[in-house]
């Protein structure tokens, strides 16, 4: 709701009179929210969005105009934008009831026009969008988004913004290498277990990191160690020899978090992820 002020001035034989001051208010008819389904994300996650439109007037409101600018933010001489709108997935709804699918004129920044609102109404825009390559994934990174409001009735554009964070957590992968392919008895075989870690968080030892395995065929002896450190038997992890069985004491591992820069041409985000490898040699 905006207020205004008003006064008049009297003029005659020379003399100005100015009259009192009266203010007044005008009513927004329409108002407009926005929110994110869920409040965080990470990198290709699918952000929802939903706005609604609340007409509180006594006559429809038609040609509303939604643009959304998909969180573009500045970088170097430009914008870039962190969120992909995907194709299809706009929906309305008026007063509960979906509508036919709205025009969507531009998919960055999305402008989806032609939408209409009876009278006492109220609707739903829902849409989805990615997270793409400009998204920031670092600890407490925030996509912050904005959507304008324009049309026949709405005097001034109305803007609603939403605000998602990148979710702050270890994203952990591992992969087993063997070296070499072909062995005979009695040779010695090499297990290369790395472990990245593509999340903003690194993993501590209460988070119970444990890699387990069943050699087969069985190795006797073994030697294990973690980039380079010679692990201990009991201490850093288990071993039956009778089935091969294999286990790292949980919480030996920990894993650093990932390193994100922005590519200072594209601005684009690279993810060097933390990673730690684990090494078996035993005979065979």
């Amino acid at each position: 709701m905006a207020t205004f002020t008003n006064q008049a001035f009297l003029s005659y034989r020379n003399n100005i009179t100015p009259s009192n001051i009266v203010t007044g208010e005008i009513r927004e008819v329409l108002t407009a929210a926005k929110t994110a389904v869920t409040e965080t994300y990470v990198a290709g996650d699918t952000v929802t969005y939903v706005i609604s439109l609340i007409n509180t007037g006594s006559t429809a409101l038609t040609g509303i105009t939604v643009t959304d600018d998909l969180g573009a933010y500045p970088f170097g001489t430009g914008t870039v934008v962190p969120l992909d709108y995907t194709e299809d997935s706009v929906r309305y709804f008026v007063n509960g009831a979906l509508q036919p699918a709205p025009t969507v004129s531009e998919a960055s920044p999305l402008t989806v026009t032609g939408l209409s609102l009876p009278a006492g109404g109220s609707g739903l825009l829902i849409y989805e969008t990615t997270a793409n390559s400009f998204a920031p994934l670092g600890t407490d990174s925030t996509i912050v988004n904005t959507a304008t409001i324009t049309g026949t009735g709405v005097p001034t554009p109305i803007t609603v913004t939403e605000t998602v964070t990148a979710v702050s957590a270890a994203f952990l992968t591992i992969t087993k290498a063997i070296s070499p392919v072909s062995v005979t008895d009695n040779e010695t075989l090499t297990y290369t277990f790395v472990i990245r870690n593509f999340g903003n968080t690194a993993t501590v030892a209460t988070d119970d990191v444990t890699v387990t395995d069943t050699f087969d065929p069985i190795l006797n002896p073994i030697t294990v160690s973690l980039d380079g450190t010679v692990l201990t038997e009991g201490t850093d992890y288990t071993y039956d020899e009778s089935t091969g069985a294999f286990s790292t004491v949980p919480g030996r591992i920990t894993v650093p978090a990932a390193t994100y820069t922005q590519d200072p041409t594209t601005g684009e985000w690279n993810v060097e992820p933390g990673s730690v490898t684990l090494t078996v040699v035993g005979t065979v």
